[in-house]
């Protein structure tokens, strides 16, 4: 007998991504980056509903493989009919996958047999172990697997509920007398799908009235001469079609593959793993749905609910908060204090137990104004496991107290201060008076380093390391969420510390990471002064431009339409003015008229590029002239962006509020925003320092190729040699042609680029550029060595690594999808050059501030984009700073190639750039 206390659920994973692909045929869901995640999206939410609604206790989803199996040995023609798979599935596949392992269910698969057959063979295992089981497919063959605790679970479809199928509705369905009959059904009718022949003109009326006499295809071949007609010589002509046929249908019940009991049981989602691939996909509603569900059983056994508890009362502390009754709590590691401080007498009493300290961990929460006017509200501190206090910041009075209290703590350089996204805290201490020093410890980061793909947010590392669910964000009680995130950091500490060690990531955390943190939120402090008055004029001249380019796109339309809308683009370049015969379309049906297109267009007719010339003119002011003046900060004036070192995969910075790494800087138009920052004050300059062709120089250091080492050496252009060699000419012979194609090259080759890719990018033949990309191999071997050893190493690992042992994670290297593997292949070759140049610059900024903090200056630093640092010039230090920032820059590392550094100075960015 079955048990409902084990109850199993085995999905067949291509039927349910095919049926997800043709529910979106009409409607396909493409995110905001253009990709169809239709396929993932159906998927994952048929998964969602198994799991909160059937709530199974064991699970597990089969895969067919690529390989043969015995269906293909005795029938060449066994599913032949098949078209190619649809790109949306192609790309949705390891997709899936991930998402079933971000669920922590195991992936069955089995080489030379079919996934419907690895079900079967278990579930009838699952079955004699007691199990229910639920084979969970839209496909009916699976009908002839079902008994008296095996289940056909056909999930709901295009309005239609869910239908769960025994014995009896199986029979009914098939109008059979037994399920064992279903293959016999199939043997006699075929099917189509798996191109299965049967027996022609066999219906499932006529088969199912010949399978009630007869009982099988045997039985109705022996009796072949009772039946008349056509039917007579059709069973006779077709009898070996018809065996082959019931074989071809017969799902395997003794693959060798043994029932684990625990490998199925259903632990619960990995919410570190999930949130980045439900990011990435942008899934916010799924993301939603699986993470707030209540956790599993498993995982809450003997664990209270936070929001289920409270705290908050006093102390049992009589040295820092005496009298008052205590409240505690249960959490996994035992009973818990979160203290409220509320006189000075107390804040100081604090303030001693912490001298004692080696470290204590710290949160913040300020008011939420934005452009860096927010204010200080409250403090929580933990120093040991399980225990916070409390400290109210909201008044200025209370305010001005905790940094007097606090001060000599935070500036203590002896102490470790544990944080998560620490960088804040420090700004908003700074803010209220108070600096913070010393060695730092950032969960965020430290999580970053060790899966910098994966989501490092509060919750989902306590999930992850401590089992617990963090109270929310938008619980009520303050000083509860509050306190307990900052005890949580002391627990989780130790247990990121130990995955950093695991990986000798300890130093480049505590050397480059947390110094980084500091450099920038010195920076971020500093903001940047912005010309509003300059940044009108250029409004009011975009928005003339763009007008007048609009003007003369209805002229040459002939029509007036919206040209911000693609549909009504689309019909009037390719429907109207019919300017290509073939036109490209999107997924959705309609015109596609991306920027791709347009540049395709532009040069022979006037219309496409006068359409990128308003796109431009209308992105450059509602994205940046319009936008920059709404930032600007009421404390100082100033614009304050917010640098992030946990977002980019490679080690790069980002920046929000605003993206100054997307400021354009390839047109004119987009260069004079530039023009806009300017230096602080009178007494002041802006110095841009930048490196110059960083990871070329990076790449050519990594692969030991002699030829681009001595040109770097020797500061020849490298574009330059490079065309000399790859055209097979002098130096003196190289025209402003061969160098620009070099210099695709160069650059491209870093990034993976094919003939076709680069044919593209300088409008050439792809023969010819398969050429030039051949030459390039061949006079730079050591490159393409450099190459192939990255791919290789990156099978072998699985990941890959930088100059400072950054890590970047490729899973997908050894995918059997060609696309998905490529692309990680790409990745494992660029990543290392990439993340290298991160970390140098990365380097240079802590060298550069530590130098700068030393020496007192009034100069500082103020931004950094890509590979260019920018600072504001006291004009009594120019020389000095320019000379030391250029050293420093230079010698962040030691490679086979100089670094080099160009420098300019001026009164605003652009000029200084």
């Amino acid at each position: 007998m079955s048990s409902p206390d084990k109850k199993l659920f085995l999905l067949d994973a291509y039927a349910l991504i095919y049926r997800a692909h043709f529910a979106f045929t009409k409607t396909p869901r493409i995110n905001s980056k253009g990709i169809n995640t239709s396929v993932p999206f159906g998927f994952t939410n048929t998964l969602l509903e198994v799991l909160q609604k059937q709530k199974p206790t064991h699970i597990g989803i089969a895969f067919d493989t690529p390989t043969k199996t015995f269906r293909d040995e005795i029938f060449a023609e066994y599913k032949a009919n098949r078209q190619e798979t649809p790109e949306d599935i192609r790309y949705g596949i390891p997709k899936c996958k991930e998402i079933i392992r971000g669920f922590n269910i195991p992936i069955l698969e089995m080489d030379g047999y079919e996934a419907d057959d690895v079900i079967g063979t278990l579930s009838y295992q699952a079955c004699r172990q007691g199990f229910e089981v639920y084979m969970m497919t839209p496909d009916k063959d699976y009908g002839q697997l079902v008994n008296e605790c095996v289940f056909l679970y056909k999930p709901a479809y295009m309005g239609n509920a869910v239908d769960i199928l025994g014995v009896k509705e199986v029979c009914e369905k098939w109008d059979v007398d037994n399920v064992a009959q279903v293959i016999d059904m199939l043997g006699l009718q075929g099917d189509t799908s798996d191109n299965i022949p049967g027996i022609p003109g066999f219906g499932p009326k006529t088969a199912a009235a010949l399978l009630k006499k007869y009982g099988s295809v045997e039985g109705i071949i022996a009796h072949a001469d009772e039946l008349k007609g056509k039917q007579k010589e059709s069973v006779i002509q077709y009898a070996e079609q018809a065996l082959l046929s019931k074989k071809l249908a017969t799902i395997i019940t003794d693959v060798p593959i043994a029932f684990d009991e625990e490998a199925l049981r259903y632990k619960g989602p990995d919410v570190g793993a999930l949130k980045p691939i439900f990011d990435e996909l942008e899934f916010k509603n799924i993301a939603q749905r699986a993470f707030g569900e209540a956790v599993p059983a498993a995982q809450t056994a003997g664990k209270p609910q936070a929001s289920q508890l409270s705290m908050f009362g006093g102390s049992a502390d009589a040295e820092v908060a005496a009298d008052a009754p205590t409240e505690k709590r249960a959490l996994a590691q035992g009973a818990v204090q979160y203290l409220v401080i509320e006189t000075s007498e107390q804040q100081k009493a604090l303030v001693e137990k912490l001298k004692d300290q080696p470290a204590f961990a710290i949160e913040t929460i300020t008011d939420d104004l934005a452009n860096f006017d927010y204010t200080l509200k409250a403090v929580a501190i933990s120093y040991r496991e399980n225990e916070a206090y409390f400290v109210q910041a909201g008044t200025d009075e209370q305010r001005d107290e905790v940094i007097r209290n606090f001060r000599e703590i935070l500036q203590n350089d002896k102490i470790l201060k544990v944080g998560h996204n620490i960088k804040h805290t420090i700004l908003a201490l700074k803010k209220a008076g108070a600096e913070v020093k010393g060695s730092l410890f950032d969960s965020m980061i430290a999580h970053y380093l060790i899966e910098p793909e994966a989501s490092h947010d509060l919750h989902s590392l306590c999930s992850l390391y401590l089992n617990y669910d963090i109270l929310p964000d938008h619980h009520t009680d303050l000083r509860e969420r509050l306190c307990e995130r900052a005890d949580l950091l002391i627990q989780l500490r130790p247990k990121l510390r130990a995955a950093l060690e695991s990986r000798r990531h300890i130093k480049l955390m505590a050397e480059t990471e947390m110094p980084l943190v500091l450099a920038l939120a010195a920076m971020e402090y500093e903001g940047v002064k912005v010309n509003t008055d300059a940044l009108g004029k250029m409004s009011d001249e975009l928005r003339q431009e763009s007008e007048k380019v609009q003007r003369d796109v209805y002229t040459l339309a002939g029509t007036e339409f919206n040209i911000g809308s693609p549909k009504q683009l689309g019909d009037v370049l390719f429907e109207k003015m019919k300017l290509i015969e073939k036109p490209k379309k999107t997924k959705s049906g309609q015109y596609a008229t991306g920027e791709e297109i347009l540049l395709t267009l532009a040069p022979k007719h006037d219309i496409a590029r006068k359409i990128l010339d308003y796109r431009e003119f209308e992105k450059l002011r509602s994205t940046y002239v319009d936008a920059l003046p709404k930032m600007i900060s009421k404390t100082d004036g100033r614009i304050h962006t917010d640098y992030r070192q946990a977002v980019a995969a490679t080690g790069r910075l980002s920046s929000n509020n605003p993206n100054l790494q997307n400021i354009p800087i390839r047109t004119a138009k987009g260069r004079l925003i530039r023009q806009a920052f300017v230096a602080r004050g009178e007494d002041y300059r802006f110095m841009s320092a930048d490196y110059s062709q960083i990871e070329l120089r990076i790449a050519a250091s990594f692969a030991r190729d002699q030829i681009m080492i001595d040109a770097f050496r020797n500061k020849r252009d490298i574009h330059t040699t490079t065309a000399a060699k790859v055209f097979k000419v002098t130096l003196d012979q190289v025209t402003p042609d061969m160098r620009r194609k070099a210099k695709e090259v160069n650059f491209g080759i870093l990034y993976g680029s094919t003939a076709f890719g680069l044919s593209q990018n300088i409008g050439i033949s792809r023969t010819e550029a398969a050429e030039i990309i051949d030459s390039y191999f061949a006079e730079f071997p050591a490159i393409k060595q450099y190459m192939d050893n990255a791919i290789n190493t990156a099978r072998e690992k699985e990941y890959v690594e930088t100059l400072l042992g950054r890590r970047r994670y490729l899973r997908d290297i050894n995918s059997r999808n060609v696309t998905t593997r490529q692309f990680a292949e790409r990745n494992a070759i660029n990543a290392p050059i990439q993340g290298s140049a991160a970390d140098i610059i990365k380097i240079a900024m802590v060298n550069i501030h530590q130098w700068m903090e030393k020496e007192k200056l009034q100069s500082r630093m103020i931004m950094q984009v890509h590979d260019e640092l920018v600072f504001d010039v006291h004009k009594d230090e120019v020389d000095r700073v320019k000379e030391r920032v250029v050293y420093l820059m230079k010698h962040a590392v030691n490679l086979e190639v100089p670094m080099e550094v160009e420098v300019g100075i001026a009164g605003n960015w652009l000029e200084a750039h």
